[in-house]
């Protein structure tokens, strides 16, 4: 379970984000002692950190670079700041992502699923591969090989892939099949995952194996 640190002075957005984001199975840890932000942050060491800019004491910017001085740990700014500097401050005091209030809960939920696997999902080793049934899954080249046969996958074919071959036997939902594929530019839905689901089980039966990819009606696909 990924670790969140909130550190957020409006009583009312920090609750409803923290429940939102327990509802989807992230740990929040909430700062209510705004003198001693960096204090808690490595009393918790989170896996990410969601900071306001307008803070007591000391604003966002300060305790951002605070937690630079001792982590790289992703930061995303929530701010109801909306000029161009606020944001370009935000990234080069060194935060990852900012975020306008008011905003979509989905949306931030993810983006923060995004950032995180950017950070810590796909930082495999460089000869990493996932084998199930004689199908292998290099991660090094986005490729899968089948008896001497090599294919290569798009971009959503092998974060899909990679997503079930690392649960073989357990049900991955379509929710999750839909944040992992959820970048900047593009939000995912349903009949999106669907098409890309389609084409990786053609490009694995053109391959050899059949019947790989199984699914389980309204809760999502599985690699048995």
């Amino acid at each position: 379970m990924y670790s969140i640190l909130m550190v957020e002075d409006d009583e009312k957005i920090r609750r409803i984000v923290a429940d939102t984001l327990k509802k989807w199975q992230y740990e929040v840890t909430e700062v209510t002692a705004f003198d001693k932000v960096l204090t808690e942050f490595e009393r918790t060491d989170p896996h990410l950190v969601l900071l306001d800019i307008n803070l007591p004491v000391f604003d966002g910017y300060y305790w951002c670079q605070q937690i630079r001085t001792v982590s790289k740990v992703p930061i995303m700014f929530l701010s109801s700041r909306n000029q161009n500097m606020d944001i370009v401050m935000a990234i080069n005091m060194g935060g990852d992502d900012f975020i306008q209030k008011p905003f979509d809960l989905d949306i931030l939920v993810a983006k923060i699923g995004a950032l995180l696997r950017r950070k810590y999902d796909y930082q495999e080793d460089n000869n990493l591969r996932f084998a199930h049934r004689g199908l292998k899954l290099n991660v090094t080249n986005s490729t899968m090989e089948y008896d001497g046969q090599l294919a290569e996958l798009s971009r959503n074919e092998f974060i899909l892939l990679q997503l079930m071959m690392r649960q073989i036997g357990k049900i991955v939902s379509r929710e999750d099949m839909m944040q992992a594929l959820w970048n900047e530019e593009q939000f995912v839905d349903d009949n999106t995952l669907t098409v890309n689901v389609n084409r990786l089980r053609r490009k694995i039966a053109e391959l050899g194996p059949e019947s790989f990819i199984a699914t389980r009606k309204g809760m999502g696909y599985v690699i048995e």
